[in-house]
């Protein structure tokens, strides 16, 4: 099959679309899955994490595979996985089994995702990679502007469960999509690597001190999303009492900014660098997050200002995430699975340790949030700027 960068971008987005269904269709409902499974808000909002936690380590464990055995059969075997365990999810009744079914959907999850920028250094490099990329963002925004909708819907025909077997028919969908248009992408001669070489193509990622950088920046900032994320049924269901109807509204806006700065990120690759783009996006975030912590400690968080603060600050994404994972890979085309792997791990390994922090203490104000939020933006900002070179 010819693959030209449109339809790179078209099937990798679909299958990068899964990991934010799975995230944001159920957050409409997480109150009457909580009383469903008769467990707090807060600690219903932790199936996040765990969803987090879980594609970290599927993405550490199936990327070095996906290296050795080829994109396809990683990729599908995943799908079948998460399938078996989103239709596992409506039979639970705890949050002890919500929260290990999540965990396995999740494995299955990353096996997926872990591929799609493998997939597109396949085929592509530098600006060019950068390009598609931010095509591909743009597209998968679509999946958690609609997903929360999608959540509510299906809330208000049949429940909760419902949701989740709409997952289940997503996936089955990209079984056959990807089973039937995807040709593999990885090249034939290239060598295979041992179990001991894996953790070493992983030690040299480690010890790649820009690498890192990139690593930081994409981590950093996917944290603060999910301080956001996690924090989102409570601070809009509860803290400002909006109705499930009303919070696919105020959680798209911050989709719409992030495919607005993916847009951007396209225009300005023309004559800019993907990390002077990529700095811009960091310093935005951080005075964003300031922004926030002000606004909360003065008493000035009303819904339209936290909003205004959120959208600028998750809407950076849009100019980080393609433009540091395009740099990344740069310097690993050649084990490009297995560096994404390991991006995919730190970076979802964070974005749990931020949900963690927002909704473990059950703690009914802002400050969980917009703290977190700044932490990670200090901390992106100060890994790319003492780890890379500016260019």
């Amino acid at each position: 099959m010819e693959l030209n960068p449109r339809r790179v971008a078209l099937l990798v987005a679909a299958n990068t679309a899964l990991a934010p269904f799975a995230i944001d269709a159920y957050l409409p409902a997480m109150g009457v899955l909580a009383e469903s499974i008769g467990a707090s808000i807060h600690h219903t909002e932790l199936s996040i994490s765990m969803f987090l936690f879980g594609f970290a380590l599927g993405q550490l464990c199936f990327g070095p595979l996906s290296d050795r055995m080829g994109r396809k059969p990683v990729l599908l075997s995943g799908l079948v996985v998460f399938i078996l365990a989103s239709l596992m999810i409506t039979t639970a009744d705890s949050l002890a089994s919500l929260l290990a079914w999540r965990f396995v959907q999740a494995l299955g999850g990353g096996a997926c995702v872990v591929n799609s920028a493998a997939i597109v250094r396949d085929c592509f490099s530098g600006r060019e990679a950068a390009r598609v990329m931010s095509t591909m963002a743009m597209i998968m925004m679509l999946a958690p502007l609609v997903a929360p909708a999608v959540g509510s819907l299906l809330l208000y025909i049949a429940g909760w469960w419902l949701i989740f077997v709409f997952l289940a028919v997503y996936a089955g969908f990209l079984l056959w999509l990807l089973g039937t248009r995807l040709p593999e992408t990885r090249a034939p001669g290239l060598p295979v690597a041992t179990p001991r070489q894996v953790l070493g193509n992983y030690a040299s990622v480690l010890r790649h001190r820009e690498g890192m950088g990139y690593i930081c920046a994409v981590a950093a900032s996917f944290a603060g999303l999910f301080a956001f994320v996690t924090a989102s049924p409570f601070l809009y269901l509860e803290y400002f009492s909006l109705s499930p109807g009303v919070y696919p509204l105020v959680f798209g806006v911050n989709v719409v900014m992030i495919a607005l700065s993916n847009r951007l990120n396209i225009h300005l690759l023309r004559k800019r660098t993907p990390q002077q783009n990529l700095r811009f996006g960091l310093t935005v975030q951080l005075c964003a997050a300031l922004a926030l912590v002000a606004a909360t400690a003065f008493d000035l968080a009303t819904l339209p200002v936290v909003v205004a603060l959120v959208m600028l600050f998750t809407g950076m994404i849009g100019l980080i995430t393609p433009n540091a994972i395009s740099s990344l890979l740069d310097h690993f085309g050649h084990i490009s699975a297995t560096a994404t792997a390991l991006l995919g791990g730190i970076q979802f390994s964070c974005g749990a340790l931020a949900g963690v922090l927002v909704g473990l203490f059950q703690v009914e104000h802002l400050w969980p949030m917009v703290l977190t939020m700044l932490g990670a933006a200090l901390l992106g900002n100060i890994g790319v700027r003492k780890l890379t070179q500016a260019v």
